[in-house]
C-alpha cells in the first residue's frame, strides 16, 4: 500500500508562512538557512494564491433575479 503524505490545508501552509516570515525578520538564521526558508516562502505564497484564485473562481454572489427567486451572478473584484 501506498503511503500518501497529507496536504497542508490553506490555513497550515499560511501558518508556516507566517513562521518563516518571523524567523527571516529576526535575521539571525545563517544565510545557506535564510536561503532555504526564503525559497519555502517564495513557493507557499505561490501555492496560496493560486487557492485563492481557484476559490475566487467558485464564489457567486447571490441577488434577487427578475422572478424573485435567486440568480447567480459572477464575483465582482473590489476596486483596491
Amino acid at each position: 500500500m501506498a503511503n500518501k503524505t497529507k496536504e497542508p490545508t490553506f490555513e497550515e501552509q499560511l501558518t508556516r508562512l507566517g513562521d518563516i516570515v518571523r524567523t527571516l525578520e529576526r535575521g539571525d538564521a545563517p544565510l545557506a538557512d535564510a536561503l532555504k526558508l526564503f525559497e519555502e516562502g517564495a513557493a507557499l505564497v505561490s501555492a496560496c494564491t493560486k487557492e485563492l484564485d481557484e476559490a475566487q473562481q467558485r464564489v457567486v454572489k447571490l441577488r434577487a433575479g427578475a422572478d424573485g427567486e435567486p440568480a447567480e451572478e459572477p464575483f465582482e473584484e473590489a476596486d483596491a
